[in-house]
């Protein structure tokens, strides 16, 4: 198991032996509170006010409303908040939630998963620790801490007959150790890098090895498909033959696979391999292993003092670009596998370079490292700015400065010569990298954290066949499904009368907006007509009326776990919402549309509210190009914000007013009227109204501003379109600031149409 997933194994362990019963622990758990911690609870509306809006989410307020379901333990839980939401606050600012007291009487009438229930509520990003301090509390802590990775052990578990398999992760690389190993031993190891024409070489070094006794490592086999089947064979008969020699071992290294062998698995030992999660372990790593450990290599150069200075900001740059990968889409948008082929060769680049030329050519270094080495991975636009930004910090002149500060005063620059200074100096690195190192805002790791505990919810949820309560006073299956059924189609409104829209905003040269008011229109009545359709089935198969088919029953299943069916999504405006979430925005969009339907068009269109919002932004710009007789590839938008009361009372002469923007990663300042740092906890806040104006190319203001990118969920990701932006991506707008862009580009900062709660 990898580290991400012991956790999880053991929590359904725990989970399984709790709600049967089990003699082998103390305690019980109840079905409907495991439900609860797995989903939240499911409602479509919470009509109780927030009573404590400046710092309680209305997500947080509505699960607390509905712990109220779950019995005794939390009765009268939602008038308790009402006068006394403030005993409450200590637990939602507190560094360590897990260790505070609740208020009487909840603290001392609470088990222990009961509390986790809570701590769901208020903190979701402590949701991980929380649950392993239950595990520990139940089973004991060696089911949760981490295990020492010692070949020594695993070896003596292995035979002559069985593989030892190692299941890669990213970054990691156990071949160094496997071959220091091998030479304590002192055994002899030949391997094969499997790929195209390899797999006859392969076989002729297990041929030899059988009959000679040392060791074949064959890496990378999830790349060898067609050698795969002939590997099976292998160890399923020559290696389990009387004359395979005692000392024989065939290792394996291999990414997850579905085509690597079930039975090698089977048969084999298994080893996990991941790369170290800290920043200081990574950049030990690095110096302690081959090439930088070699002597030659470290110490001769003919510049070995921008030598060894540029090797270190390059191998700090290749920690911290990997690092960025577990802080989701505000660390990359899509999470690129660098490894340290990318390293090596950079790093032999550098030391080329270096000899090579008179001075040192940044520009040189730059291209073939950020374009080439590692760019060459980079399909998104956003990301290779991203990246260029981060090396152009370690590629500078500044870099052979004494002591330069890469990042707070810890983090500079060795001074040492020796190889034995930089792995003191690295030692003496902070055990625990804030998220300032890897250019991140410290709100990061709350994003990171909220990350890590819907990941391990959403597996958890996997694992379950149905989760309808089964217990503890929680609804069947069945009734769930068709109360939620029910409820969602006494709030869906009717579909829009499409001709009647025609008549009255008919296709008009100089307001391309009638034409997409009413395309919207067509695409609402196609998603409404779904859910409407589906709903109407789901509640006939649940009551027996129809039969139950696979696609009715995985909407089912999402309905009883709030989640939206992925069958909507294929009609839906994108959404990471949960399914009261959703249904609510549903809603708020045929509101809209029905108002300016009848009203006419808004003075500030809700930017968030269209499905296909490339096809507002272009009646735009299409407006303005035929109210000016211009050439519409000539227009381009430019961006006002408009923070001040009074500034969209009547529409502009030009362009649209907009508003339902959110920003991630830093705020807007509506005093200095620019960009600002964040406020400690909040993750998310709503943008000012934005004026999208029209002009030619040439006409475009010039100031210091940052190019916000803007897209439609948090996940950034979609699918790379023609233009080399993702399907998720909007545009870019462009946002004043008072610090240098490059500073917004490392934290991330980007504008949101949706949010996910």
């Amino acid at each position: 198991l990898f580290e991400k997933d012991k956790l999880l194994f053991a929590f359904l362990l725990v989970s399984r032996m709790l709600l049967e019963g089990s003699a082998a622990v103390k305690g019980k758990m109840d079905a409907a509170e495991l439900r609860f911690l797995l989903t939240g609870g499911i409602a479509m509306e919470n009509p109780h006010p927030n009573p404590a809006p400046e710092w309680l989410s209305e997500k947080a307020w509505g699960e607390i409303c509905r712990l109220e379901d779950l019995g005794p333990a939390f009765a009268e839980m939602r008038d308790f908040f009402m006068d006394g939401a403030m005993l409450f606050q200590h637990v939602w600012s507190s560094s360590d939630p897990i260790e505070e007291e609740f208020p009487e009487p909840w603290n001392d009438q609470w088990t222990p998963f009961q509390r986790i229930l809570m701590i769901r509520a208020l903190r979701p990003d402590k949701i991980v620790p929380a649950v392993q301090k239950y595990v520990m509390d139940v089973v004991g802590a060696k089911y949760v801490e981490p295990q020492p990775f010692n070949l020594s052990l695993i070896f003596q578990e292995s035979t002559n007959a069985s593989p030892l398999v190692f299941i890669l992760s990213p970054g990691s690389d156990p071949l160094s150790d496997l071959l220091k190993f091998a030479e304590d031993r002192g055994k002899r190891v030949e391997s094969v890098s499997l790929g195209q024409g390899q797999g006859p070489v392969a076989q002729n070094w297990i041929n030899k090895g059988v009959s000679e006794g040392f060791w074949v490592v064959l890496m990378n086999c999830h790349l060898a498909k067609s050698f795969l089947p002939k590997l099976e064979v292998i160890c399923e008969n020559q290696l389990t033959g009387p004359n395979t020699h005692a000392e024989f071992r065939l290792w394996l290294t291999s990414y997850p696979s579905n085509i690597f062998p079930i039975s090698i698995l089977e048969g084999g030992v298994k080893i996990t391999s991941e790369a170290p999660k800290a920043f200081r372990s990574a950049l030990l790593r690095l110096y302690e292993s081959d090439p930088i450990s070699d002597h030659d290599f470290f110490s001769k150069c003919t510049k070995p003092d921008p030598w060894r200075k540029m090797l270190y900001g390059l191998c700090f740059f290749h920690c911290a670009i990997r690092q960025r990968r577990s802080y989701g889409p505000i660390g990359w948008n899509i999470p690129y596998e660098f490894n340290e082929n990318d390293l090596r060769i950079s790093m032999r680049q550098l030391k080329m370079f270096l000899d090579e030329y008179e001075s040192v050519p940044f520009d040189t270094l730059t291209y073939t490292c950020g374009e080439c080495n590692y760019g060459g991975k980079v399909t998104d636009a956003q990301d290779r700015r991203l990246l260029m930004t981060l090396l152009a910090d370690f590629y500078n002149p500044k870099i052979l400065e004494d002591r330069h500060q890469l990042c707070g005063e810890a983090y500079h620059v060795p001074l040492g010569y020796r190889h034995a200074d930089f792995i003191t100096f690295i030692k003496e690195l902070p055990l625990v990298s804030p998220p300032e190192v890897f250019g991140l805002h410290e709100n990061a790791d709350i994003t990171r954290q909220i990350q890590e505990s819907n990941a391990i919810l959403e597996s958890f949820l996997h694992t379950q066949s149905r989760v309808g309560g089964g217990g503890g006073g929680g609804d069947s299956f069945e009734k769930t499904v068709d109360a939620t059924s029910e409820e969602i189609l006494e709030r869906l409104a009717s579909n829009f009368d499409l001709e009647l829209a025609q008549e009255k905003y008919p296709v008009k040269y100089l307001d391309s907006m009638n034409t997409v008011l009413c395309q919207e229109l067509g695409r609402v009545n196609n998603l409404l007509d779904v859910i409407r359709s589906s709903l109407t089935d789901v509640k006939k198969a649940v009551n027996g009326l129809v039969v139950m088919s696979a696609e009715l029953e995985q909407v089912g299943i999402s309905l009883s776990i709030g989640k939206v069916p992925a069958k909507w999504l294929t009609k839906s405006f994108p959404s990471l919402k949960p399914l009261a979430s959703y249904v609510k925005e549903v809603i708020e969009r045929v509101r809209f549309f029905d108002k300016w339907l009848k009203v006419g068009p808004p003075t500030v269109f809700w930017i968030s509210g269209f499905f296909f919002t490339h096809s507002f932004m272009t009646a735009a710009r299409q407006n303005f190009a035929r109210k000016h007789k211009l050439a519409i590839d000539a227009v381009e938008f430019d961006y006002e914000v408009k923070d001040q009361e009074g500034q969209c009372d009547e529409p502009p002469e030009d362009g649209v007013f907009t508003h339902g923007l959110f920003i991630e990663g830093c705020k807007w300042d509506y005093s200095m009227h620019t960009l600002v740092e964040s406020d400690p906890k909040t993750l998310f806040v709503p943008m000012p109204n934005i004026l999208l104006r029209p002009d030619q190319s040439k006409h475009l203001r010039q100031f210091l501003h940052y190019e916000c990118p803007l897209y439609k969920t948090s996940d950034r990701r979609g699918i790379l379109s023609t233009t080399g932006h993702s399907t998720n991506f909007v545009m870019n707008i462009r946002l004043p600031t008072s610090q240098q862009p490059s500073h917004w580009i490392k934290r991330g900062v980007a504008m949101l149409t949706s949010l996910d709660d």
